[in-house]
């Protein structure tokens, strides 16, 4: 996997570092955007530029002791991802004592987002304290909050408060993929650093370069509507392989040459279950735009569909079986295409 930049995030980043040295990026700021397109890893190497005291051009020099300090803690996360969850730590510090992490992104070992627990409070006010005080090593105290949207309301409101009353050297970074989810005032509060999907051919050189094939490259950013992190995913994982075994499911589901029951089973029997229901929820949304100059009534139903098969997605976290819950909703499928049937045998 390429660590170096995308040309998006590298926009993005030499924004961010003009205003910072220019002295106009502010306490707060909001990175947004779509999920997949590397916010993170544009707040994380901001971060280390600003606790580097050796800065080379817009790059931290990586030598420092407050670079190796910083990047000693992404060592040890990747050390305790091992099966043998060793501590072991090459530079003898466990993290740079300037920089908080506070999200669920900062997990060693990430749950399922059905599991995923609120920013609460306590936690907010805990780094609020942690701001007020004078930084270990330079001038520097730097914070990455991700997913912000996971802070409850009373979170908000507490950080409400660190945001308003902003003091020098203290960078308040706030991550978020639904920047809407987050109360108007917190958004008022940050300077906003926002991550759009590039353009298309920028994004197609972006994943022909990383080692698809144009072909391959090409299929997967038009299933992905140009989304490149989203496509790269899908090409690498077996994203486009499940999409393409969905669309067969669903032509079968309409001849009636599978069973619904059995296919929900399938569906619903590993973890890829919510990415075959967006898929699917995907796939009926191109159908629909197709039906849409001619078949208004069916228009209705793939809308509908794809409305249920969403919902659907929602029921995953819950306690509901998602077995049964495919099942209505595969059915319900069922129904849409027999419609059209009917309709083709009278013509």
């Amino acid at each position: 996997m390429r660590t170096e930049f995308s040309p998006w995030q590298q926009r993005a980043y030499e924004q961010a570092v003009v205003a910072l040295e220019a002295g106009r990026l502010g306490h707060g700021l909001l990175i947004c955007g779509p999920k997949g397109l590397g916010k993170r890893a544009v707040a994380e190497h901001l971060a280390q530029y600003v606790l580097c005291t050796a800065r080379v051009g817009h790059q931290p020099c990586g030598k420092c002791r407050g670079c190796l300090l910083y990047l000693s803690r992404s060592q040890r996360e990747n050390l305790e991802l091992r099966p043998d969850k060793s501590l072991a730590h090459p530079h003898g510090h466990p993290t740079h004592p300037d920089v908080i992490f506070l999200g669920h992104a900062w997990r060693m070992s990430p749950s399922p987002a059905r599991q995923l627990t609120q920013i609460v409070v306590d936690q907010v006010r805990v780094l609020s304290e942690r701001l007020a005080k004078t930084p270990q090593y330079g001038e520097a105290l730097v914070t990455i909050i991700d997913p912000a949207e996971a802070m409850n309301e009373s979170a908000s409101n507490a950080l409400l408060k660190t945001l308003e009353e902003p003091v020098p050297g203290r960078y308040l970074w706030l991550i978020s993929a639904q920047p809407a989810s987050l109360s108007a005032t917190i958004r008022s509060r940050c300077q906003k650093l926002e991550f759009k999907l590039p353009p298309m051919d920028e994004a197609l050189a972006w994943l022909v370069s990383s080692g698809h094939s144009s072909k391959d490259a090409e299929e997967a950013l038009g299933a992905a509507r140009g989304h490149p992190g989203l496509a790269d995913e899908w090409l690498r994982d077996g994203g486009m392989a499940l999409r393409k075994s969905v669309a067969s499911d669903l032509e079968k589901l309409e001849r009636g040459d599978i069973g619904v029951i059995e296919t929900a089973q399938r569906w619903a029997s590993d973890e890829h279950a919510d990415l075959r229901l967006s898929h699917a929820a995907d796939l009926v949304l191109a159908q629909a735009g197709t039906a849409g100059l001619t078949d208004p009534a069916r228009l209705h139903k793939l809308a509908t569909w794809f409305d249920a098969a969403n919902r659907t997605r929602d029921l995953l976290g819950t306690t509901v079986r998602g077995d049964l819950a495919i099942v209505d909703l595969l059915l319900a499928w069922r129904g849409v295409d027999r419609t059209r049937a009917a309709k083709g045998d009278r013509a």
